[in-house]
């Protein structure tokens, strides 16, 4: 094959993957469509790398067969071992190694091309590469061992962090304007580097699980961008594309997630979101709440007409989506109406509900967002909270002052009977105490979510007359 063959084959390759990336993020847009679409993100990105293979510029296979062999056996590990429920630590990692590419691919081009042969927009782009694929390294980093409980999940503050961490990002921005007005300045180049690294660890620190789903959906928005600079850098046309794309998207789902929480970027970054309240300022709860049991649970469930599910992060804890899945087909085989109910920020990422409903078959159309059914729990007979805490409490609405006020809430507190299935009366990620604990038509059935589950499907599948599949 001579070199003017492999490179319109490898052109052609990068055309028919752009084009499949741009469908694939469509069809995303949809649950009916989104296998569909990933699909088409896979045969895209595996043409991508096919048209990278393409090109003469390759000196040896070496590193790429032991790249490609490491990396296949990394994911292929993950793929098996990583649970579902941890599919947010998952995300995580994977920005972290994206990032991490983007970032030794900057300091090789650094090291090995002449400053003066890049160009000043190749060495913007080679800084801003290794300045967002540095702080987003250690971001994802950090997020990863918040979800993964490595570090404490709630904020990590510390008095004057905000002007730290701003005079440290200002810091390392103007180190790397000095470095593209000067791109001989290696101390510039490899000092903001280092800050940067550090600039990402400083951010997610005080983030806490309330915001965590924004935080993911921003750092891949980072994680993007930089692999679009990346491919100015080296001049790679997919990888612009691509990266593009995904910063891009990664963007406005942030967006979508702030607006989802009433809160802006500022806030989600600096806010604090679960921090614990200063000394003195905390009250202790006396009151007492009536305790039920899985036989009562299933008692108001089987007398119901309509059911709605509220998924949260504790579902995910307890790996109960399945059980709970079993439950929603008893009920719908006595006649009850069952759906449930999303909210956007429900756990650790954005669609994580989604994603552990659908590894358990629930049917897409059983799935509600708050939007589309937040007016119909007020016709409701019983709701079923499993885990959540913060999308459901009612100081949402009520309590000025509190840091979920004004965050639109699923109104579940309308309802006729809500059923909460927590491990503790504890506060939600936002630390704030939820009043519907203690509200007469409540039912707290605590304990072990999939405990609890199995024992009421359990008590349903003794119910006589009751037929299984």
């Amino acid at each position: 094959m001579n070199v003017e063959l492999s490179h319109i084959l490898a052109e052609g390759a990068y055309l028919v993957a752009a084009i499949l990336f741009v469908l694939g993020l469509k069809a995303l847009s949809h649950p009916d469509t989104a296998r569909r679409g990933m699909f088409m993100a896979e045969i895209g990105m595996l043409l991508a790398v096919i048209g990278t293979l393409l090109y003469f510029e390759i000196v040896t296979w070496t590193w790429i067969l032991v790249g490609v062999a490491v990396g296949s056996a990394v994911g292929t590990l993950m793929a098996v071992f990583m649970p579902m429920t941890a599919m947010p630590q998952r995300i995580a990692l994977s920005h972290a190694f994206g990032a991490l590419a983007a970032v030794l691919v900057g300091i090789y081009k650094f090291i090995e091309y002449p400053v003066d042969d890049l160009g000043r927009l190749r060495i913007a782009a080679l800084g801003f590469e290794v300045l967002f694929g540095g702080l987003t390294v250690t971001g994802s980093l950090m997020a990863f061992a918040k979800l993964q409980e490595l570090v404490r999940g709630a904020p990590i503050t510390f008095r004057g962090q905000n002007f730290f961490n701003l005079g440290l990002l200002t810091t390392t921005v103007a180190l790397y304007i000095y470095f593209v007005c000067d791109p001989s300045a290696a101390w510039a180049f490899y000092t903001f580097l280092a800050l940067g690294f550090v600039v990402g660890i400083l951010l997610v620190l005080p983030i806490g699980g309330a915001d965590m789903p924004v935080v993911i959906s921003l750092l891949n928005s980072y994680a993007g961008l930089a692999a679009a600079a990346t491919g100015i850098a080296i001049d790679n046309k997919v990888l612009i594309i691509a990266g593009s794309l995904d910063g891009t998207s990664g963007f406005f789902l942030s967006i979508l997630m702030s607006r989802a929480m009433n809160r802006s970027f500022a806030n989600v970054l600096f806010g604090a979101v679960g921090a614990a309240p200063p000394p003195g300022t905390k009250t202790v709860e006396t009151r007492t709440v009536m305790r039920y049991t899985p036989d009562d649970m299933k008692f108001v469930l089987e007398n119901a007409a309509n059911v709605i599910i509220v998924p949260g992060y504790g579902m995910a804890v307890a790996q109960a989506q399945h059980v709970l899945h079993e439950i929603a087909n008893h009920l719908i085989e006595l006649g009850i109406q069952v759906r449930y109910a999303i909210h956007p920020v429900a756990g650790r990422m954005p669609g994580h509900m989604n994603v552990l409903l659908a590894e358990a078959n629930v049917s897409y159309d059983m799935l509600f967002e708050r939007d589309a059914i937040n007016d119909q729990f007020a016709e409701t007979d019983v709701v079923v909270v499993v885990g959540a805490n913060d999308v459901v409490n009612p100081a949402a609405r009520t309590k000025k002052g509190s840091p979920l006020y004004g965050m639109p809430i699923l109104d579940v507190d309308k309802a006729r009977t809500v059923i909460f299935l927590k491990r503790s009366m504890g506060a939600g990620f936002a630390g704030e105490e939820n009043e519907l604990f203690f509200d007469k038509k409540t039912m707290m059935v605590l304990g072990d979510a999939k405990q609890t589950l199995t024992a009421v499907a359990g008590q349903l599948k003794k119910r006589p007359g009751l037929v299984h599949g």
